[in-house]
Protein backbone atom coordinates (compact mmCIF):
# COMPACT_ATOMS: atom_id res chain seq x y z
CA UNK A 1 0.00 0.00 0.00
CA UNK A 2 1.49 3.10 -1.39
CA UNK A 3 1.93 5.83 2.12
CA UNK A 4 1.24 8.80 2.35
CA UNK A 5 4.62 10.51 2.49
CA UNK A 6 5.22 9.06 -0.60
CA UNK A 7 3.44 12.17 -2.05
CA UNK A 8 5.27 14.54 0.29
CA UNK A 9 8.54 16.64 -0.82
CA UNK A 10 11.76 15.78 0.79
CA UNK A 11 13.41 17.83 2.79
CA UNK A 12 16.07 18.95 0.95
CA UNK A 13 14.02 19.38 -2.04
CA UNK A 14 14.26 22.50 -4.29
CA UNK A 15 11.35 24.58 -3.66
CA UNK A 16 8.65 25.29 -6.27
CA UNK A 17 9.43 28.03 -8.95
CA UNK A 18 7.04 31.08 -8.59
CA UNK A 19 6.85 33.06 -11.47
CA UNK A 20 8.59 36.65 -10.72
CA UNK A 21 6.45 39.51 -11.20
CA UNK A 22 6.25 41.45 -14.42
CA UNK A 23 6.52 37.70 -16.35
CA UNK A 24 3.65 35.88 -17.97
CA UNK A 25 3.66 32.61 -19.63
CA UNK A 26 1.27 31.12 -22.04
CA UNK A 27 0.91 28.31 -19.34
CA UNK A 28 0.30 31.04 -16.51
CA UNK A 29 -2.16 32.95 -18.81
CA UNK A 30 -4.34 29.34 -19.50
CA UNK A 31 -4.03 28.75 -15.45
CA UNK A 32 -5.41 32.31 -15.03
CA UNK A 33 -8.02 32.29 -17.46
CA UNK A 34 -9.30 28.78 -16.33
CA UNK A 35 -9.74 29.38 -12.56
CA UNK A 36 -11.48 33.24 -12.92
CA UNK A 37 -14.93 32.70 -12.11
CA UNK A 38 -16.07 35.47 -14.67
CA UNK A 39 -14.58 36.89 -17.87
CA UNK A 40 -10.81 38.95 -17.40
CA UNK A 41 -10.04 42.07 -18.84
CA UNK A 42 -6.74 42.65 -20.53
CA UNK A 43 -6.07 45.32 -18.04
CA UNK A 44 -6.87 42.94 -15.26
CA UNK A 45 -4.76 40.57 -16.58
CA UNK A 46 -1.60 42.79 -16.89
CA UNK A 47 -1.90 43.99 -13.19
CA UNK A 48 -2.08 40.73 -11.84
CA UNK A 49 1.11 39.79 -13.99
CA UNK A 50 2.65 42.96 -13.50
CA UNK A 51 3.48 43.35 -17.35
CA UNK A 52 2.46 45.97 -20.20
CA UNK A 53 -0.84 45.47 -22.69
CA UNK A 54 1.55 44.53 -25.24
CA UNK A 55 2.61 41.34 -23.24
CA UNK A 56 -0.76 40.48 -22.40
CA UNK A 57 -1.75 40.89 -26.35
CA UNK A 58 0.99 38.58 -26.89
CA UNK A 59 0.71 36.06 -24.92
CA UNK A 60 -2.95 35.59 -25.78
CA UNK A 61 -2.25 35.22 -29.54
CA UNK A 62 0.15 31.98 -28.40
CA UNK A 63 -2.29 30.49 -26.42
CA UNK A 64 -5.10 31.36 -29.28
CA UNK A 65 -2.52 29.83 -31.71
CA UNK A 66 -1.91 26.63 -29.36
CA UNK A 67 -5.85 26.11 -28.19
CA UNK A 68 -6.80 25.75 -31.93
CA UNK A 69 -6.94 22.24 -32.64
CA UNK A 70 -7.98 21.79 -29.02
CA UNK A 71 -11.46 21.56 -27.20
CA UNK A 72 -11.37 24.69 -25.83
CA UNK A 73 -10.77 28.02 -27.21
CA UNK A 74 -10.38 31.76 -26.15
CA UNK A 75 -13.41 33.93 -26.38
CA UNK A 76 -13.38 37.82 -26.99
CA UNK A 77 -15.91 40.18 -26.45
CA UNK A 78 -14.62 43.75 -26.28
CA UNK A 79 -11.58 43.98 -23.56
CA UNK A 80 -12.87 41.05 -22.03
CA UNK A 81 -11.43 37.36 -22.38
CA UNK A 82 -12.84 33.96 -21.03
CA UNK A 83 -11.76 29.96 -21.58
CA UNK A 84 -14.70 27.96 -23.64
CA UNK A 85 -15.61 24.86 -25.32
CA UNK A 86 -14.83 24.78 -28.80
CA UNK A 87 -17.97 24.52 -30.85
CA UNK A 88 -16.73 21.67 -32.65
CA UNK A 89 -17.32 19.57 -29.33
CA UNK A 90 -20.08 21.60 -28.22
CA UNK A 91 -23.26 18.28 -28.54
CA UNK A 92 -20.72 16.40 -26.67
CA UNK A 93 -20.58 18.55 -23.62
CA UNK A 94 -24.37 19.18 -24.13
CA UNK A 95 -24.84 15.35 -23.58
CA UNK A 96 -22.62 15.27 -20.41
CA UNK A 97 -24.41 18.36 -18.87
CA UNK A 98 -27.61 16.33 -19.58
CA UNK A 99 -29.47 18.94 -21.61
CA UNK A 100 -29.41 20.72 -24.98
CA UNK A 101 -29.63 24.31 -25.51
CA UNK A 102 -32.91 25.68 -25.26
CA UNK A 103 -34.84 26.62 -28.76
CA UNK A 104 -35.09 30.53 -28.88
CA UNK A 105 -38.54 32.09 -30.15
CA UNK A 106 -38.89 33.79 -33.36
CA UNK A 107 -39.18 37.12 -31.68
CA UNK A 108 -36.37 36.01 -29.38
CA UNK A 109 -33.44 35.63 -32.14
CA UNK A 110 -34.90 38.53 -33.92
CA UNK A 111 -34.00 40.62 -30.98
CA UNK A 112 -30.88 38.70 -30.17
CA UNK A 113 -29.59 39.63 -33.74
CA UNK A 114 -30.48 43.56 -33.05
CA UNK A 115 -28.64 43.42 -29.87
CA UNK A 116 -25.57 41.45 -31.46
CA UNK A 117 -24.85 43.82 -34.36
CA UNK A 118 -26.08 47.35 -32.86
CA UNK A 119 -24.61 46.82 -29.28
CA UNK A 120 -24.90 48.55 -26.99
CA UNK A 121 -28.20 49.55 -27.53
CA UNK A 122 -30.89 50.48 -25.52
CA UNK A 123 -34.48 48.97 -25.16
CA UNK A 124 -35.93 51.96 -27.31
CA UNK A 125 -34.06 51.46 -30.18
CA UNK A 126 -34.70 47.65 -30.22
CA UNK A 127 -38.09 48.40 -30.39
CA UNK A 128 -37.74 51.31 -33.01
CA UNK A 129 -36.60 48.33 -35.13
CA UNK A 130 -38.99 45.28 -34.16
CA UNK A 131 -41.74 47.56 -34.54
CA UNK A 132 -43.27 46.15 -31.17
CA UNK A 133 -42.80 46.22 -27.42
CA UNK A 134 -39.40 43.78 -26.52
CA UNK A 135 -39.60 44.08 -22.81
CA UNK A 136 -40.65 40.82 -22.36
CA UNK A 137 -37.80 39.71 -24.76
CA UNK A 138 -35.14 41.23 -23.65
CA UNK A 139 -36.11 39.91 -19.75
CA UNK A 140 -35.95 36.20 -21.37
CA UNK A 141 -32.63 36.85 -23.21
CA UNK A 142 -30.99 38.18 -19.80
CA UNK A 143 -32.33 35.46 -17.62
CA UNK A 144 -30.61 33.08 -20.60
CA UNK A 145 -27.51 35.09 -20.05
CA UNK A 146 -27.38 35.67 -23.79
CA UNK A 147 -27.67 39.24 -23.60
CA UNK A 148 -25.93 41.39 -20.60
CA UNK A 149 -26.64 44.86 -19.08
CA UNK A 150 -23.82 46.73 -20.21
CA UNK A 151 -24.26 50.16 -18.50
CA UNK A 152 -26.45 53.10 -19.00
CA UNK A 153 -26.43 55.47 -21.82
CA UNK A 154 -26.19 59.71 -21.18
CA UNK A 155 -29.00 59.84 -23.14
CA UNK A 156 -32.00 61.33 -20.83
CA UNK A 157 -33.35 59.02 -18.81
CA UNK A 158 -30.32 57.29 -18.31
CA UNK A 159 -31.42 54.22 -20.37
CA UNK A 160 -29.78 51.11 -19.86
CA UNK A 161 -27.74 49.38 -22.92
CA UNK A 162 -27.86 46.05 -23.36
CA UNK A 163 -24.79 43.75 -25.06
CA UNK A 164 -24.24 39.99 -26.13
CA UNK A 165 -22.66 38.03 -23.09
CA UNK A 166 -20.02 35.01 -23.64
CA UNK A 167 -22.82 32.68 -23.48
CA UNK A 168 -24.02 34.31 -26.83
CA UNK A 169 -20.85 33.32 -28.53
CA UNK A 170 -20.37 29.78 -27.10
CA UNK A 171 -24.31 29.14 -28.35
CA UNK A 172 -23.95 30.43 -32.07
CA UNK A 173 -19.85 28.83 -31.73
CA UNK A 174 -18.16 32.44 -32.18
CA UNK A 175 -14.53 33.26 -30.93
CA UNK A 176 -15.56 37.21 -30.73
CA UNK A 177 -18.18 39.37 -32.47
CA UNK A 178 -15.99 39.94 -35.05
CA UNK A 179 -16.93 36.12 -36.79
CA UNK A 180 -20.37 37.42 -37.22
CA UNK A 181 -21.25 37.67 -40.91
CA UNK A 182 -21.87 40.45 -42.61
CA UNK A 183 -25.40 41.92 -42.57
CA UNK A 184 -27.06 42.46 -46.02
CA UNK A 185 -27.04 46.08 -46.87
CA UNK A 186 -30.93 46.77 -46.51
CA UNK A 187 -30.34 45.07 -43.09
CA UNK A 188 -27.81 46.84 -42.21
CA UNK A 189 -29.51 50.00 -43.12
CA UNK A 190 -32.39 49.43 -41.35
CA UNK A 191 -30.35 48.71 -37.80
CA UNK A 192 -28.79 52.23 -38.67
CA UNK A 193 -32.12 54.17 -38.81
CA UNK A 194 -33.10 54.24 -35.07
CA UNK A 195 -34.41 57.45 -35.17
CA UNK A 196 -35.66 59.29 -31.66
CA UNK A 197 -32.23 59.91 -28.85
CA UNK A 198 -29.11 58.46 -30.20
CA UNK A 199 -26.92 56.86 -28.32
CA UNK A 200 -24.52 58.43 -27.51
CA UNK A 201 -20.23 57.36 -27.60
CA UNK A 202 -19.80 54.44 -25.15
CA UNK A 203 -16.51 53.48 -23.06
CA UNK A 204 -15.55 49.97 -22.72
CA UNK A 205 -14.03 50.08 -19.69
CA UNK A 206 -17.04 51.99 -17.97
CA UNK A 207 -19.35 48.97 -19.30
CA UNK A 208 -16.73 46.55 -17.57
CA UNK A 209 -16.77 48.42 -14.28
CA UNK A 210 -20.83 48.34 -14.26
CA UNK A 211 -20.95 44.75 -15.11
CA UNK A 212 -18.39 43.85 -12.22
CA UNK A 213 -20.35 46.08 -9.90
CA UNK A 214 -23.29 44.31 -11.03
Amino acid sequence: MTEFGEFLPAEDAAPTERPAPGELSEAGLEALLFVAERPLSRREIAAIAGVDAATVDARLGDLEVSLRDRGIRLLAAGDRIELATAPNVGALVARYVGADAVRLSPAGLETLAIVAYRQPVTRAAVERVRGVDSDHTLRSLLHRRLVVELGRSNAPGRPILYGTAFEFLERFGLESLDDLPPLDADVAARLAEEGGVPILPFDEADAEDAVTAG
